[in-house]
This record gives structure tokens, C-alpha cells and sequence, in this order.
């Protein structure tokens, strides 16, 4: 049975109000698309950086509220009340009206989302690309959420193409603010003897579990674990990885050297370009040297080793 999408067109400042407005006509079948905070709510919600090019493209200043009517309701009636509401509150609109079905709705989101090759080594691939070509890559399945995408968000893609260089199949990974599992569970895609995670929201750390189980995976290669840092986390790693906050990694540096063999290299990104200089001085102040910078779009990563 075919459903009518009504498409609102507004601006973001207006898009709450919009939306609610939407609400009055069906209290059911409604999203929101709006970008004005996407890569923040990409976070909040999949805990994963990875955001679809187009997406990133999208203009920041306009939103829409999508409304689907079953196909026994009218949508001359809604677009009425939906045009005299919009009006009567100040809100500049554009309302289109178009034919779908109920499974175009609930999956057409997902045709932004395709496999992204990152670095020489590795693919990342949403279970439902059936049209991607791996070549001669480590593949990473994952099935996110809503907000993954498939362009990359720098801070992710830099901390993969370095960990390229330096997992092999004697590295031990710990991944520090873990979020989906990305980083540990390439890391085992590209040989390691095992990956642990951690991070403070229990949801992300469910998903870490998640996407390693789907990429084949099992308790005696990877571990996630719920905790502030590493408050839950023993023993020492070849490799350290941390993609998050300047702040948090400056806070982190005088503990990471209690969990790196001596010739452990710790991996940091998450780090804006006017964010460096402190970053690096905690770096100088807990012993460690930087010997690799890396920069994408003003996002920073560093590779550092304890000093001898």
C-alpha cells in the first residue's frame, strides 16, 4: 500500500517547533533531518566518527521534518493544517507531498551509508553494501546506527592509517574512549593478538561487543569494558590508541606509561589544530616524544613513545 511523505522544509533555528507542529498531525511516523549539529549528535548517538561526505556537505542552515501518512488518512488535510500552523507561528516553509512505501521510509537512510576504504589496508563495510569490492583489504563489518556514515571523519580515518604502520600479529591493543570498537577490532582485522576497549558509556561499550562478535570476534580477542579511562583496565599494551578530547588526552598522559611495554607507542587523536602546543607540552611533561605528526582539516594525530 503506497504511504504520502510530506517533506517541511524550515530553517534550524525553527525545526523543534516545526517538528512538534508535525507532531499535532500524526503522532507517529515522523523524522527530523537536520544537520546543524551533526557531527556532535553522530557521537552522542552511534559513538562513531565516521560521517558520510554528502551528509557532511549538507547545509547546516535548513532542516526538514519528514511526516508519513498511512494510506487511509488524507494528506490535503494535513498539508492544510500543517501550512495554516506554520504560518500563524512565523515559520517560513516549504512543504512537498509524495507517493512511498512503508519500507522506502524505514530503509532509504541507509543509501548514504557505503563501504569506505581508509588507508592501504582497510575497508569499512555496512552489512547491507552488497556492491563494494574489498580488494585486497581487511574488512570491517559493522551495522551502526542512524548517524554512521561512510566519508570518514578525520580523527577516525587518521588513527586507523597509523595503526596500519604499527599493528602486527605480536601487538596487544588498547583502545582508550572505544565507542563503537572501531579502532580495536581493526586493529585485530590487521593481525593483533588482541584488542581491549573502554569507555564510560555503557551503550558504547555494548556496541564495542556488538561490532566485534559481527566481525568474528570472541572474549579471548577483544574486551570491552565500562569504566572512566583506565580504572577498569591491567596490564601493558604494544600499542595504545586515545580519539578523543585534547583535554582527556592531556589528563591521560601522566597514567598511559602504566600500561605500555617499553617500547609501546602511544596513538592520539581527537585533537584540533589550536589545541597542539597543550597537547604537546603534557606530552614533554610526562616523558613522552612525538615521532609522527599527522593532520587532516585542522584535526591532529600524534604517535609519541616514552622517552628512554
Amino acid at each position: 500500500m503506497d504511504w504520502t511523505e510530506i517533506k517541511i522544509g524550515v530553517s534550524s533555528a525553527d525545526v523543534d517547533k516545526a517538528g512538534d507542529i508535525a507532531q499535532m498531525v500524526v503522532p507517529y511516523g515522523i523524522y527530523i533531518e537536520d544537520y546543524s549539529d551533526l557531527e556532535q549528535a553522530a557521537w552522542e548517538i552511534a559513538k562513531i566518527d565516521l560521517i558520510d561526505e554528502e551528509l557532511l556537505q549538507k547545509d547546516r542552515n535548513k532542516a526538514f521534518v519528514h511526516v508519513y501518512l498511512p494510506p487511509h488518512e488524507n494528506p490535503t488535510e494535513a498539508v492544510a493544517f500543517l501550512s495554516e500552523r506554520y504560518t500563524a507561528e512565523g515559520i517560513t516553509n516549504e512543504i512537498d507531498v509524495s507517493v512511498c512505501r512503508n519500507q522506502d521510509w524505514e530503509n532509504n537512510w541507509k543509501d548514504y551509508f557505503k563501504s569506505l576504504p581508509v588507508g592501504e589496508k582497510i575497508m569499512i563495510h555496512p552489512v547491507w553494501d552488497d556492491d563494494f569490492d574489498p580488494g585486497n583489504r581487511v574488512v570491517l563489518d559493522i551495522e551502526p546506527g542512524l548517524a554512521f556514515g561512510s566519508g570518514g571523519h578525520d580523527t577516525t580515518k587518521l588513527c586507523l592509517e597509523t595503526l596500519e604502520k604499527y599493528v602486527n600479529e605480536e601487538t596487544t591493543l588498547l583502545d582508550v574512549g572505544c565507542g563503537s570498537g572501531i579502532l580495536g577490532v581493526c586493529g585485530l582485522l590487521l593481525g593483533a593478538q588482541k584488542a581491549v576497549g573502554v569507555d564510560i558509556d555503557p551503550l558504547a561499550v555494548k556496541k564495542a561487543w556488538e561490532n566485534a562478535e559481527l566481525n568474528g570476534f570472541d572474549s579471548t580477542k577483544y574486551t570491552a569494558y565500562e569504566g572512566n579511562l583506565t580504572d577498569k583496565v591491567s596490564g601493558k599494551y604494544s600499542v595504545v590508541v586515545a580519539n578523543i578530547v585534547a583535554d582527556v588526552i592531556i589528563m591521560f598522559c601522566k597514567d598511559v606509561g602504566a600500561f605500555m611495554e617499553d617500547d609501546a607507542v602511544f596513538i592520539t587523536s581527537g585533537i584540533i589544530d589550536v589545541r597542539e602546543q597543550d597537547v604537546i607540552s603534557a606530552f614533554e611533561k610526562y616523558g613522552f616524544e612525538v615521532v609522527e605528526r599527522h593532520e587532516s582539516n585542522g584535526w591532529l594525530c600524534f604517535v609519541t613513545k616514552k622517552r628512554s
